[in-house]
């Protein structure tokens, strides 16, 4: 029986670009989890609940982080709690709602984060930056604009 080389010239160009959108978003995951687990031991969920309380200046509702991440509000709370852990965040009393808190990111935890960052960026820098001009970045950021855009009723 003779071996032949998969491939996808039977694809649609969209089922192509979906695919294409696919293995970049599981490859480039799957590069920088890598590298933030082997120097930070920060998985990139964490690394990701990380990211966005970076860019706060008050503290988030872990219902909130959420809505926002690629994680459900049980999963945020497992990661806010081990990273609790480990000093990077704390829990702050809501101060208009006593039943509610917020996350917000320690001082420990923005230097964590910046050095995080650091790993991320450089494990990208070969496979993605160096590889996309600003106009590259432009098209992806118009096209996730779309993709995340809610239709229309």
């Amino acid at each position: 029986m003779a071996h032949t080389k998969p491939n996808l010239d039977g694809l649609t160009p969209r089922d192509h670009a979906f695919y294409g959108l696919v293995w970049a978003g599981t490859t480039l995951t799957a590069r920088v989890d890598q590298a933030l687990t082997r120097r930070h031991d920060l998985p990139l969920s964490w690394f990701e609940v990380m990211l966005w309380l970076s860019v706060q200046h008050e503290p988030v509702a872990p219902s909130e982080l959420a809505a926002r991440t690629l994680l459900s509000r049980s999963q945020v709370s497992r990661v806010a709690d081990s990273l609790r852990a480990r000093g990077l965040v704390e829990r702050v009393p809501s101060p208009t709602d006593a039943r509610s808190v917020g996350i917000a990111l320690t001082e420990a935890g923005r230097r964590a984060f910046a050095e995080a960052d650091a790993t991320r960026r450089e494990a990208l820098a070969e496979v993605f930056d160096d590889r996309l001009d600003d106009a590259d970045i432009a098209a992806l950021e118009a096209i996730w604009a779309k993709l995340k855009a809610q239709p229309k009723p």
